[in-house]
């Protein structure tokens, strides 16, 4: 383990909230949403044309939209190679998010994953590198790509690999009874901040949520790939070990930042460019020949 600028750098291989499920999965009552969806572009897929030699794969979370990572995306569009190129950044609509929370109850886990995993193979026909970024279970499935794919740098924000409400365990068995909670959106530190999310979390969901948790962490020694993992200090979502488990398990060098002034959606908060920042600068570094960590021997 090394320390980089205040950062935690860790080679090779802190929950917070309520332990009842109650009203959410967050362990915070009410006003964290913005409503059910409404047909929006700004939350469709995203597409970034780019000529470099680096493709970008940017995954949104759970009952959100590419809406909480567009602006993370278009930072790492800004990178540039010597000539001036630019990475060609993807961002799907993950399958059931972006219309009603009743289509996100039908998914499978692996709905997520092959949607992933179309969108990697299009960055690879038109790029040497992939990297894949993610926030929260975006995060988890571009774990679960690098474990099975060929990627050069991995870029996380707040990754689920661990809720904080242990009970959302048990949603499996819940789910027939209680078909939704609260919804988990807009976990945001800043005060005027806000995410586009269901305003209802499907128990369905979080079981299939739970699965691809659970697959990615038994895969994790198959990460290879540099990786910095972007973590709040304060998180009502995702728990704090999500990180520990990957500078453990994983075999690629991990960078873990921490974020001082963000709650679990940081893309949207006070630390948004801190993210944008490290991650373009990683993606350029990359374009140029140079390590993807800073501080790595090539």
């Amino acid at each position: 383990m090394r320390v980089v600028g205040g950062s935690v750098v860790v080679a090779g291989s802190g929950a917070r909230g309520r332990a009842s499920m109650g009203d959410s999965l967050t362990g915070r009552a009410g006003g964290w949403h913005n409503g059910a969806m409404s047909p929006d572009p700004q939350h469709g897929p995203l597409s970034l044309p780019g000529t470099s030699s680096v493709g970008v794969l940017v995954l949104h979370g759970f009952t959100s939209t590419t809406a909480s990572v567009a602006q993370w995306a278009r930072a790492i569009h800004t990178a540039a190679d010597d000539d001036g190129a630019h990475p060609g950044v993807r961002g799907p609509l993950l399958p059931g998010h972006g219309t009603r929370w009743q289509d996100l109850a039908g998914q499978h886990w692996q709905d997520w994953r092959d949607a992933v995993d179309a969108e990697y193979w299009a960055l690879r026909r038109e790029h040497e590198h992939v990297v894949v970024c993610g926030l929260s279970m975006g995060g988890a499935l571009a774990l679960h790509t690098a474990a099975r794919r060929d990627v050069a740098g991995v870029l996380l924000v707040n990754p689920a690999l661990a809720l904080v409400n242990r009970m959302a365990r048990f949603s499996h068995v819940l789910a027939p009874a209680v078909p939704s909670l609260e919804g988990i959106g807009s976990d945001i530190k800043h005060p005027t901040g806000l995410e586009s999310a269901y305003d209802r979390t499907p128990l369905a969901a979080v079981a299939q949520l739970n699965t691809l948790m659970h697959h990615t962490v038994r895969m994790l020694p198959a990460v290879t790939a540099p990786a910095v993992v972007f973590r709040s200090d304060e998180d009502h979502v995702v728990s704090g070990s999500s990180a520990d488990l990957l500078t453990r398990r994983s075999r690629g060098e991990v960078l873990v930042v921490p974020l001082h002034e963000s709650y679990h959606v940081a893309t949207l908060d006070r630390d948004a460019p801190v993210v944008e920042a490290t991650s373009r600068d990683a993606v350029q570094r990359l374009s140029r020949g140079e390590p993807f960590l800073h501080g790595d021997r090539a």
